[in-house]
């Protein structure tokens, strides 16, 4: 598989691939802006080569890489990979069978397309945003877990897995053309059906899953820290209630949101009385789905990240561990992160280069 170096969505989806076996190449770019790279986890588990794509040398290169890759992944805005002459149509040449995954944040067509983005502006286009964050206060930036990660990364995966089995079978290759726009929009199914059937409104704060139910929501701690409670379905709210010492009939109706600003202090008058440790201990082995608010340190050396091998220390990074599990167990995590160009020359000698002309690509520039 090859993979044309950038940042964010594209690579996450490399590193899901190579995590799942997949032999990754990373296409990477001469010269680049001093960037931490021997500490990103997206680059785990790929081999890197520096091509220079400016020069018809290092292009007729990456054709070749192409040519006997079954996928290829770049994240360059639109348009950018045909001037490169790195298109589909140019790779379709040199391999016809090749899975051509492009990840881009509006999508290559539509009026947008052209224009530069973040994660936070695509979502903000989706309807997502505008859902997230308190009623008085502005949409609050979920990371980039929902856009670069959620609607990006893990759509383009699905795409390219979608049709591998049909162009092993046709020996046609497929174009997949992934955006965080159309994937986050996707993932928004499941709020247009509440607008469908009359539960969701349109005001921020004022939905089930939003901050506003009291049995939905973080509640702050004695120790100034927090708990996440998510207590739904009426048998968790009602062990919920019993490990607070609150009774059914003081609480009220779970569902009367004119009870909720009551409700809401009532919770987190209580949470106030014990710290954020102390409530987990209290609600662990329960049905009350309250759970303490972790920092990435504190989440690392917590039992159950423990038990499930969810992280792997090397040296000074923490990899989140290869997921999901098959037949019941985690997957080996390959935590060799390459340096630029590191692997260039056994990538060459694969393609069936000789020595003498690695050494004259390198000497002409075209690759290091």
């Amino acid at each position: 598989m090859l993979e044309f170096a950038g940042l964010g969505p594209a690579p996450f989806c490399g590193q899901l691939l190579a995590d799942l076996g997949a032999d990754v190449v990373v296409v990477d770019r001469p010269r680049r802006a001093p960037v931490s790279l021997e500490r990103s986890v997206e680059r785990r588990g790929k081999r890197s080569i520096v091509l220079d794509l400016k020069q018809a040398d290092g292009v007729a290169l990456a054709l070749r890489l192409a040519a006997r890759s079954d996928m290829l992944i770049e994240g360059l805005r639109p348009g950018v990979m045909e001037r490169l002459g790195l298109g589909p149509d140019a790779c379709h040449g040199a391999n016809p069978a090749l899975i051509y995954g492009r990840m881009t944040g509006w999508g290559q067509a539509g009026p947008c397309a052209p224009m530069a983005g973040h994660d936070l502006t695509y979502i903000a286009l989706t309807g997502a945003l505008h859902a997230m964050g308190d009623a008085d206060r502005a949409p609050a930036p979920p990371l980039n877990l929902v856009g670069d990660f959620g609607g990006g990364s893990l759509y383009l995966a699905l795409g390219l897995l979608a049709v591998l089995n049909e162009v092993r079978r046709t020996g046609r290759g497929r174009v997949v053309d992934a955006s965080i726009f159309d994937g986050v929009t996707s993932m928004m199914g499941m709020f247009r059906s509440w607008q469908a059937a009359g539960e969701w409104s349109p005001a921020r704060g004022r939905n089930m899953l939003d901050g506003s139910a009291p049995f939905y929501r973080c509640y702050e701690t004695k120790d100034g820290r927090y708990v996440a409670v998510g207590a739904i379905e009426p048998q968790f709210l009602a062990a919920l209630l019993s490990g607070l010492d609150i009774s059914r009939e003081a609480y009220g109706d779970q569902m009367d949101p004119v009870r909720y600003p009551e409700q809401t202090a009532l919770l987190a008058a209580k949470f106030l009385t014990r710290s954020r440790d102390a409530w987990a201990d209290h609600f662990h082995g329960t049905d009350a789905c309250v759970a303490p608010v972790l920092s990435l340190e504190e989440a690392a050396l917590h039992p159950h990240a423990i038990a499930r091998s969810a992280l792997v220390e090397d040296g000074d990074i923490t990899h989140p561990a290869p997921a999901p599990f098959l037949d019941g167990a985690p997957l080996p995590c390959n935590t060799r992160i390459p340096r630029d160009g590191e692997d260039t020359a056994e990538v060459l000698r694969e393609l069936g280069l000789s020595e003498v002309e690695i050494s004259a690509y390198r000497k002409g520039g075209s690759v290091a």
